[in-house]
């Protein structure tokens, strides 16, 4: 498949042996779960720097914890993201403008925004078991499981920090 005006010396052609329709349509589920890890590392580092109160130390630490996922490059020569106004067009997270927001407001936030990132995550994995690709219904498999952990570490600290 070559993108029209591109020289074909110059074009994309990672190897694979998905044919081109299973590609774009893994690439398109990749790409709305890779925009909402974006989005929300960038609200868990907002919330991070902006945590106050008596379990200051606790907080600021666990919100450090989470932003180390990263989310899986589309590898495989698929169309990937390609910058922040991209991010904000496939994002389901919302972002968080807010000057000041409670602690446990953040905890629960946080915890809704991974609860809810399972959903594109598991449309990813079904879309790559439909076109057997194993490695990347793999990787998915373990940023859902890392998603429910979060979830479920969130639920018990805005439970514990009123």
């Amino acid at each position: 498949m070559m993108a029209a005006g591109i020289d074909p010396r110059w074009r994309l052609d990672t190897p694979t042996d998905l044919p081109d329709a299973a590609v774009r349509e893994i690439s398109a589920a990749l790409n709305a779960f890779v925009a909402d890890a974006f989005a929300l590392y960038l609200k868990i580092k907002n919330f991070h720097w902006h945590i106050s109160g008596p379990h200051f130390a606790t907080l600021h630490s666990s919100m450090s914890r989470p932003s180390r996922s990263s989310p899986p490059p589309t590898c495989f020569g698929g169309t990937t993201l390609r910058s922040v106004g991209d991010v904000a067009r496939h994002q389901s997270i919302k972002d968080n403008d807010a000057q000041f927001v409670a602690p446990n407001d953040m905890l629960r936030e946080l915890m809704d925004d991974n609860k809810a990132m399972a959903a594109p995550m598991r449309r990813g994995h079904a879309v790559a078991e439909k076109h057997a690709d194993a490695a990347t219904a793999g990787l998915l498999e373990t940023f859902i499981d890392e998603a429910e952990k979060r979830t479920w570490f969130l639920f018990e600290a805005s439970r514990t920090h009123r």
